[in-house]
């Protein structure tokens, strides 16, 4: 949380010095880009860019690298699977804000068959027996469904892609989390550093192939995931299932997420 707030700090201090430049209002067509692209820090956003692809290239695309190798498929599958299970009490929190009743009871009983018979969520039982695939919900999504704009695209180290609005969503959902408040002592503070651990090693494992083929074939691997992100976000507000797109590369802001609901609102 520390980390997060000087990072919060910064953009917004940094930001402020690193504005974009529109385009004069004869230039109709370079001017509709700049609103579409929605990014009037670009400066600073590709200079933050810069600074988390260092981290990724020095630190965390290795440990992903090692820990694909390390850990087979199978037991990779069920750490994602323990750990989406572990957010499933926030994705309920945030079906009941949205209004949506048949996601929240799914979510509600994905949760209870997964910790009980799929050995604390290890295995997708839910979905494999009992055909109710997950979803993803967080309070960045419900505030867009309240009807709150996104605001200027914001990309920080570590974090990745983001905005305001779903910055005060990850700020909002980490501080509501159950598993931040229940127990104490060596034993829980050493399983949130491990699920904390594990969440980011399995986030970057996941897109460990996207983003190698975006730095590979892109042209400008920073307007591409801009590009993904936005869309990917769009995607998950509206409920609908979208092609994969590209995340960033340790982003909080998709850690712990299940797959897109394939059933549309």
């Amino acid at each position: 949380m520390r980390l997060r707030s000087a990072l919060l700090s910064a953009a917004f201090l940094m930001g402020l010095a690193g504005c974009a430049t529109p385009p004069p209002a004869t230039d109709r067509e370079a001017l509709q880009e700049f609103r579409a692209n929605n990014d009037p820090l670009e400066p600073f956003n590709r200079a933050m860019f810069q600074v988390n692809d260092a981290i990724d290239t020095v630190a965390l695309r290795p440990a992903a690298v090692v820990y694909r190798t390390v850990v087979p498929p199978p037991l990779r599958t069920g750490i994602r699977n323990a750990l989406s299970n572990l957010r499933a009490p926030t994705v309920l929190a945030n079906d009941i804000l949205q209004a949506q009743p048949e996601r929240a009871f799914r979510t509600a009983a994905r949760f209870v068959i997964n910790s009980t018979l799929g050995l604390g969520g290890l295995i997708d039982v839910a979905e494999w027996q009992f055909g109710m695939p997950g979803h993803t919900e967080d309070f960045g999504q419900t505030l867009a469904v309240w009807g709150l704009g996104e605001g200027p695209y914001l990309f920080l180290p570590v974090i990745g892609p983001s905005n305001p609005r779903d910055l005060a969503g990850l700020a909002v959902d980490a501080v509501a989390s159950p598993w931040n408040w229940i127990g104490q002592g060596e034993v829980v503070e050493a399983l949130r550093w491990a699920r904390f651990g594990l969440t980011i090693l399995d986030t970057r494992e996941e897109v460990l192939d996207v983003l190698d083929e975006v730095r590979r074939t892109s042209l400008d691997p920073y307007t591409t995931i801009r590009s993904g992100y936005r869309q990917r976000r769009q995607t998950e507000i509206a409920n609908r299932t979208g092609a994969e797109m590209p995340v960033p590369s340790t982003g909080f802001g998709s850690v712990g997420q299940t797959p897109s609901d394939p059933n549309p609102r």
